[in-house]
């Protein structure tokens, strides 16, 4: 557990060994207890919680711990509810509720966000960010932490409309959804100025922009509307000398260049997305976290498990901004003896 092996990554400066993040795992209360020997599970306090949450951190050698500050909360009830499926452990996520305020697609094309949910208190919110980041720092003192913004672009407008009303309103006119996108961005856009404003100095930008099989939408109009207002999110952050992590689940290979060219400094990957590409054109001149299938280690064997670390070990060891993890998160679902072993072979496999 090292803050300085982090940041020396997101610095890219080589150190001895391959810092680690991962993501879930500090949740799989079985696991937490067999590696820290603290009794804990759902039915503990948070005190409790948070105690084990910070020795298995330590005992795991985490040197980056993943965090967003705004979510899906800033837009009131005037969102889309989705349900959840059970992900956690003893399923204590899942909720059945269902429901969306918008009844057509011309809702959604026609939606303001400055009308719906006005403006912020830029000041408040800088302070909020900065509150955010050193209760993480009072908690993992030893690794980077960081706060930052979940619902970017696309991910706020699928957590107010929902993906199929959503989708809906793109099918109905393309044009007029990337108008629509275009004022969300304007109205998040007082977030990312208020997050530049904050002392902070590791910021993530997240934003679910495609599936696993890639994009859902013409990368042309992704290129067209989502991209240019990447930059102006990411402008008064570069120039506030943040380092800049950028995260999107699925496939995102076809939009990594410009993702880098947005001005992130680094970029978290699940399996789906092509390491090997952007360690070859980038991995000397940016970060990047990823991206063992969690899969092996839910369903394979050590064999297995050793070659998927290995794969990754391959492709990112000789860059000095590599950061390992389990690209898409480690459930509670996930064997013991699976979890520990994929541990075991990363110390080992993670000299230098």
């Amino acid at each position: 557990m090292s803050y300085k092996d982090g940041m020396s990554a997101l610095n890219l400066e080589m150190s001895k060994r391959v810092p680690r993040t991962e993501y879930s795992v500090h949740c799989h209360w079985e696991l937490v207890k067999k590696v820290t020997g603290i009794d804990v599970d759902n039915s503990k306090s948070q005190e409790i919680h948070q105690k084990a949450i910070s020795a298995f951190l330590k005992a795991w050698n985490f040197d980056i711990f993943w965090a967003t500050y705004i979510h899906a909360g800033i837009f009131g009830e005037l969102r889309t509810k989705m349900g959840h499926a059970e992900y956690a452990t003893g399923g204590v996520d899942y909720s059945p509720e269902v429901s969306c305020p918008f009844k057509s697609p011309e809702e959604v094309l026609d939606f303001d966000p400055w009308q719906a949910y006005g403006k912020i208190d830029k000041a408040k919110i800088a302070k909020e960010f900065e509150n955010h980041n050193n209760s993480q720092k009072l908690l993992y003192p030893d690794t980077v932490t960081m706060t930052g913004i979940y619902d970017t672009c696309i991910s706020g407008l699928i957590d107010i409309f929902g993906f199929e009303m959503m989708l809906l309103g793109a099918g109905t006119d393309i044009a007029r959804f990337g108008e629509m996108t275009n004022r969300y961005c304007s109205w998040i856009q007082q977030y990312f100025d208020a997050l530049a404003q904050a002392d902070v100095p590791v910021v993530m930008v997240h934003d679910d922009i495609v599936w696993t099989s890639g994009p859902f939408l013409p990368p042309d109009w992704f290129r067209k509307y989502v991209f240019p207002n990447y930059k102006k999110f990411m402008e008064p952050l570069k120039s506030s000398g943040k380092k800049i992590l950028f995260t999107s689940d699925g496939d995102y290979t076809a939009f990594l260049d410009d993702v880098v060219s947005c001005g992130a400094d680094g970029v978290v990957m699940e399996p789906s997305t092509d390491m090997k590409y952007f360690a070859e054109k980038y991995g000397k001149t940016h970060s990047f976290v990823g991206n063992a299938d969690t899969r092996v280690l839910l369903y394979g064997t050590k064999e297995e498990i050793r070659s998927e670390v290995q794969r990754c070990m391959d492709i990112g060891k000789k860059c000095p901004g590599f950061i390992m993890a389990v690209g898409n998160h480690i459930p509670s679902n996930t064997p013991i003896e699976n979890a520990l072993y994929y541990n075991e072979v990363y110390e080992e496999l993670s000299k230098r």
